[in-house]
């Protein structure tokens, strides 16, 4: 969890790879549709453009898909999902319903300006039309508006690990791996 570019997705391949476990990301699954021109990738295209997210039917449906695939049945590790509290229960019924549970819910925690600054780099780097700076700054509002709110769902829980998200990419790493085997017992 955290706000966008806090480096979630790269911090989720590493962690992934650590653990032998799939990396399971919404945003490339959208990406992936988007660039094939899939119909998916139509409807998502048009509510990524605006920085809105998109609905949680659509995002509970490819992530129950994904997770049914083989390589997921000893573990992964959601890198987007879930996002509002509706796909948070959902995910519970779904591991409830296959005996499974999360073991951790990682929070990155960053400064938001230089967040930003970091994903209009990346834009221009990756060539990603979504990351404008108003689209950006949208973004962060429905982060904290609609997603945000999931923290307390997960608190509830006793599963989130807060870890300091600013620095190198191997130092978070670390960060988060040591907040794993101490907070979380992974």
């Amino acid at each position: 969890m955290g706000p966008p570019g806090a480096g979630k997705g790269t911090q989720a391949k590493q962690i992934a790879s650590e653990f032998g476990i799939p990396e399971i990301s919404t945003g490339a699954i959208f990406r992936s549709n988007v660039a094939n021109g899939t119909e998916l990738g139509q409807i998502v295209s048009a509510i990524m453009a605006k920085g809105e997210l998109v609905p949680d039917e659509v995002t509970v449906g490819l992530v129950t898909n994904r997770l049914a695939e083989p390589d997921a049945a000893e573990g992964f590790l959601l890198d987007g999902f879930p996002r509002t509290i509706p796909q948070a229960e959902a995910l519970c019924e779904l591991l409830d319903g296959s005996n499974l549970c999360i073991d951790a819910v990682i929070s990155l925690v960053v400064d938001a300006e230089a967040v930003v600054q970091r994903m209009l780099k990346r834009a221009e780097l990756e060539g990603r039309d979504d990351d404008n700076e108003e689209t950006i700054r949208r973004r962060f509002e429905v982060y904290y508006a609609e997603t945000e709110p999931l923290m307390a769902f997960f608190r509830e829980h006793g599963r989130v690990v807060e870890v300091d998200g600013m620095g190198e990419i191997a130092e978070v790493t670390a960060r988060i791996l040591a907040a794993l085997e101490s907070e979380a017992g992974v």
